[in-house]
């Protein structure tokens, strides 16, 4: 026995050796570059607390943040055909749906709950952008429709949380299909007098914009957020002008009265709980 190869080595290597440490502890932001710690990124929403960057959510930590003790039901919908169109790109279709599903935990880019917000009964819909995206196909039309019946039934507001790069291409002309179904489901929210109310999230762009994203009685914006139906790259390219710094943004935004008001996500549950106790008369 080698007493300083089999002994003393070991225990040297057992001391110097670099501990593991897990990948996600440490959040970086995509604005500023700060390190941020996980936990303390989770508790303040997802928001930079170095320059108050708003990075992306998913549907169910907001709803968590938002209703009263954490609480919702999540509504069911119908779900859409699998491949419709046997669409193939670079992949097949039903193969991008599959690793989105594995990615999120969710089985669409939409997720729509109903609970209560400071007492007043509020019905949700929240896109995911880590979903493809958060594209919009036959599966959003189906759950605008069925979070506004639901909204309907229940007397409630329906507030909606929009963020998508658009239409899913994979779903050619159906997916377009789903901006008229958007805009019936805001139809029986005005039919039955009942507050509709679009928080623009980062980004929200194309179709969804086109459609049921500007058709809210009020519209509160996430700062910072991109909203537009074309983005200021293509735009640029297109007319061959610089456009204004913070175009389309949501400062510019509300500048030009497309935006009634930019709300931090910290105060997103008492603003709108004001805003739609207000507006059901409950005070």
């Amino acid at each position: 026995m080698n007493w300083l190869t089999d002994y003393v080595k070991p225990r040297i290597q057992s001391l110097v050796k670099k501990r593991e440490t897990p990948d996600n502890l440490w959040v970086k932001c995509e604005k500023c570059s700060k390190i941020i710690f996980h936990r303390d990124f989770a508790e303040a929403l997802n928001v930079c607390d170095g320059c108050g960057w708003h990075h992306a959510i998913s549907p169910r930590e907001r709803f968590k943040s938002l209703y009263d003790e954490g609480k919702f039901t999540e509504i069911d919908y119908p779900e859409p055909p699998a491949d419709p169109l046997k669409f193939r790109d670079t992949k097949r279709y039903p193969d991008r749906l599959k690793e989105a599903r594995n990615k999120t935990g969710e089985k669409e880019s939409i997720l729509a709950a109903s609970g209560f917000i400071h007492g007043a009964p509020v019905v949700t819909a929240a896109h995911n952008f880590a979903f493809m995206g958060g594209s919009m196909g036959i599966a959003v039309g189906n759950a605008m429709l069925a979070a506004a019946e639901r909204a309907v039934n229940e007397k409630a507001a329906l507030v909606v949380f929009p963020a998508a790069g658009g239409a899913r291409m994979q779903e050619g002309a159906l997916s377009l299909m789903q901006m008229p179904r958007t805009t019936i489901a805001v139809d029986m929210m005005h039919e039955a007098k009942l507050p509709f109310i679009v928080v623009l999230t980062n980004p929200t762009t194309g179709g969804v914009t086109a459609s049921y994203a500007m058709l809210g009685d009020v519209h509160i914006a996430e700062p910072g957020a991109l909203i537009c139906f074309t983005g200021p790259r293509v735009i640029e390219q297109t007319i061959k002008e610089k456009l204004p710094p913070g175009f389309q943004r949501s400062e510019y935004l509300e500048e030009h009265g497309m935006v009634d008001m930019i709300v931090k996500r910290g105060d997103m549950r008492d603003q709108i709980g004001k805003i739609v106790r207000i507006l059901l008369k409950k005070d």
